[in-house]
């Protein structure tokens, strides 16, 4: 199998990492694949911070769901959506640009989002593990003032990065849904409750099925966290409505 395909094949969510050191050289490689990577209009519309201060690599870790290994990292990156460079260029230019809206954030998100995902194959073929940190979406008001974030700069992804100790190394990855549950042809069809069953079946094993969902819906999608994410991310999007 090519090499590349084979990577994306084998990559898992690494959380634990060995004390060794990612070499300048190969930071730098995966920050130049980062931006590399797909935009739209070739603008880059999002901004990466690197973070390296002990304090606010601790108080990430606290922010994002105390989540300790983050301060651990070997590499941590903050991929932010941001069109205000565009944006503060064509006031410059005297263009008289209109209020930014909810379609250039999601925008700038998709090009932050892709821009990650570059850094995570790069990191990938480097044998350096890696794990996107969804938290970093909640508790806008202590991402803001940790990261000194204006407010029409939304922090939409996290990437910490580390060489996996070996029981990261050899633990398998977890299953994907079937492909004829995911991937649809020339249109959206909703899927029936037995197929709906069949797609998720795997996940529940040995355990009662319907007592599965309810309970990995409770831990999910009724969690705290994702309630907090959901009014971070509305706090967001009221800077950008008219």
């Amino acid at each position: 199998m090519n090499p590349v395909i084979q990577s994306l094949f084998e990559r898992k969510s690494v959380r634990a990492y060995e004390d060794r050191a990612i070499s300048e050289k190969n930071v730098q490689t995966i920050l130049e694949a980062a931006v590399q990577a797909p935009t739209a209009g070739n603008m880059q519309l999002y901004t990466i911070l690197r973070i390296t201060d002990p304090e606010k690599l601790h108080r990430l870790s606290v922010s994002c769901d105390h989540q300790m290994f983050i301060e651990q990292a070997k590499l941590v990156l903050v991929f932010c959506a941001d069109y205000t460079r565009w944006h503060r260029a064509f006031s410059q230019a005297g263009c008289e640009p209109r209020k930014l809206g909810e379609g250039d954030l999601m925008l700038a998100v998709c090009d932050a989002v892709i821009a990650a995902q570059n850094a995570v194959v790069a990191a990938q073929a480097l044998d350096i593990g890696s794990c996107y940190i969804g938290d970093i979406m909640e508790n806008i008001e202590q991402q803001r003032d940790i990261l000194n974030l204006p407010e029409l700069v939304f922090p939409c992804a996290m990437l910490v990065f580390g060489y996996p100790v070996p029981q990261q190394r050899e633990r398998k990855k977890p299953q994907r849904v079937q492909m004829k549950y995911v991937v649809q042809e020339n249109g959206y069809r909703t899927l029936s409750e037995d197929e709906t069953r069949d797609m998720l079946g795997y996940k529940a094993g040995e355990k009662d099925y319907d007592a599965w969902i309810r309970m990995f819906c409770d831990r999910k999608y009724q969690s705290d966290f994702a309630r907090e994410m959901s009014r971070s991310v509305g706090k967001v999007l009221e800077a950008f409505r008219p």
